[in-house]
Formats: structure tokens, sequence, C-alpha cells
């Protein structure tokens, strides 16, 4: 796997790098901006990149902003965003994402070194990982009426796994049960929240949407 890396902490940056390298992945470009991601992709694109969120010049959202940009302009490159923070708005956007490839993890979770590597190797497959407490975070909606309190115990369950980005198979996995039964759960989820299957919108991520109340 092809990879830049965008951060601007150089021991951490370096850290990826030397790491990615062990576990055989080459590192095209290290950078420490948005910018020069976006330059770095254009001049040899990979087949995923990590950023930071908060990158120079104000290190507010630059990181987040090039993301965006790379999902316009080069929708078959993965993106993994690394942050300290849940950036409610951007985070939201990048899980909306219905073209797949994307991530989004709590710098936390770099530690856990094989749920990094496999984070990555989802989005750069056109998978999508996203960290539990990220999905947490946006589904704390404030009082208002839950529109999915029509749901069982463990169809939130299913969905809450779904907006991580995981696969039916996945799912199976984790919750310990057949891939059929999870199957089962998503067609009730869809039918409970009144999705129809209409031509050109995918269920599964209006369901995911719903969840994070978008």
């Amino acid at each position: 796997m092809r990879v830049i890396l965008a951060e601007d902490s150089t021991l951490l940056r370096e850290g990826l790098a030397r790491l990615l390298a062990e576990e055989g992945h080459e590192v095209v470009a290290a950078v420490g901006d948005g910018a020069a991601l976006v330059t770095a992709v254009a001049r040899d694109v990979p087949d995923a990149v990590v950023v930071d969120v908060r990158m120079p010049p104000t290190h507010t959202d630059e990181g987040l902003r090039a993301a965006l940009e790379l999902r316009r302009r080069w929708p078959e490159v993965g993106v993994l965003v690394l942050s300290q923070y849940v950036e409610r708005r951007y985070a939201a956007e990048l899980i909306a994402d219905a073209t797949g490839g994307v991530g989004y993890l709590l710098k936390d979770r770099v530690g856990q070194v094989d749920e990094f590597l496999d984070a990555l190797e989802r989005v750069a497959a056109g998978g999508a990982a996203f960290d539990p407490e990220v999905v947490r975070r946006l589904v704390a909606r404030g009082t208002r009426a839950d529109p999915l309190s029509r749901l069982t115990a463990r169809e939130r369950d299913v969905l809450d796994h779904m907006a991580q980005g995981r696969t039916n198979a996945s799912i199976a996995e984790l919750l310990h049960v057949s891939q059929s039964a999870v199957e089962k759960h998503v067609a009730a989820i869809f039918d409970k929240l009144d999705l129809p299957a209409a031509a050109g919108y995918s269920r599964r991520v209006l369901a995911v949407l719903r969840y994070l109340g978008a």
C-alpha cells in the first residue's frame, strides 16, 4: 500500500512512517500541513492518506478541509483522519460520504497498532473506519425526540457498528451471530426508519445519517 502522511508533529509523523515501513507499506511523502498534502497527492496519487485535523498555519481545521478536498478531487484515494478531538461538522460530513474510503480515528487509537493498521487498510480498500468514540459523540444530540426509539437494543448495536463503517460480516463476528441474522437486523432497521429503496440513495448511509441526527 502506498501512503502519504500529513502530520505537523515531527515525532508522530516519523513514528507513523517507520511503523508503516516496518509493515511493508510505502510512505510516498510525509508533510506537515494541509496545502502540502494536496500538492503531494497531486504529484503522486497514493492508495491512502493519513491526515491530522489541526495543522499550520492556524491549527484549527486545515487537515479536515484538505481531507474533504481530496475526497472531491481524488475519490479513489482512501482518507484516514486522525485527531485528538471530535470535530462534529466535518466528521459527520466524512461519515455521510457514500463513496466509501474514509475513516476518522482519535489519536489514542494509533497506540493500538493493529486497530490503526486495520482502519488504514479498510479505507485504502474503499471501506470505512470510524472510531467508536467519534460515533458516540456524534450521537449525543441533546434532548429532542429520538427517531430511533422503535429499534430494539440489538438493532441499535448493529446500527452503531454500521456507523463505524463495518460490513455485515464484520458485525456478525463482533456480535457472535450469523451474517444472515445481521442482514435481518439491517432490513428491520431500514423498515423501522422508513427508508425507501430509492435509486441513487444508499439506505445504509441514510440509516447512519438518521442515527447521527444529521
